[in-house]
């Protein structure tokens, strides 16, 4: 696979459309082309301790940024035409699903791979786990920030040019 995006949601509480940030990398030609990150105002706009505590992001982070569409208008022409890969792609498909139908946005039917599965099949028992980390590091890619929405769709990208 040469040409994708790769994406990462992180959410503020344990509601799927709570996206507080998206990370993704768009890759043509195996190459890297364009790297966004943004915040997002959650629905509904309240922070879980436990995920603060996973991402560090707090509600005074994303008082001032914009809504999910706002973001995803930016987002949505980079995009256009390419599959979506995702580690453990049914958390991020269904963040995006559930806050597509959040909004009332007509859902484009995008389709997800998932390099978690992808791992499973390529590397299978020869890795501890097939955490992000651990995966990506087996690529080549060291993820020095896990759990920050950018940094983990870079290193969903790498990996997937290395085994999708």
């Amino acid at each position: 696979m040469k040409d994708f995006a790769a994406i990462d949601f992180e959410t503020a509480n344990g509601e799927r459309t709570s996206v507080c940030s998206v990370g993704v990398v768009v890759v043509r030609g195996g190459t890297v082309t364009h790297r966004i990150y943004r915040l997002i105002h959650p629905c509904p706009d309240y922070y879980s301790y436990w995920n603060t505590r996973i991402h560090g992001l707090t509600q005074q982070d994303t008082a001032a940024a914009p809504d999910f569409p706002a973001v995803w208008a930016d987002i949505a022409p980079l995009i256009e035409g390419l599959p979506l890969v995702a580690h453990n792609s049914p958390f991020d498909e269904g963040c995006l699903k559930a806050v597509f139908a959040c909004y009332r946005m007509a859902y484009p039917g995008y389709t997800f791979h998932c390099t978690c599965r992808a791992s499973r099949r390529t590397f299978g028992k020869s890795l501890p786990d097939h955490r992000l980390p651990t995966v990506a590091l087996r690529c080549g890619y060291d993820l020095g920030r896990h759990h920050h929405a950018l940094a983990d769709a870079e290193a969903c990208a790498q990996i997937a040019l290395a085994i999708l």
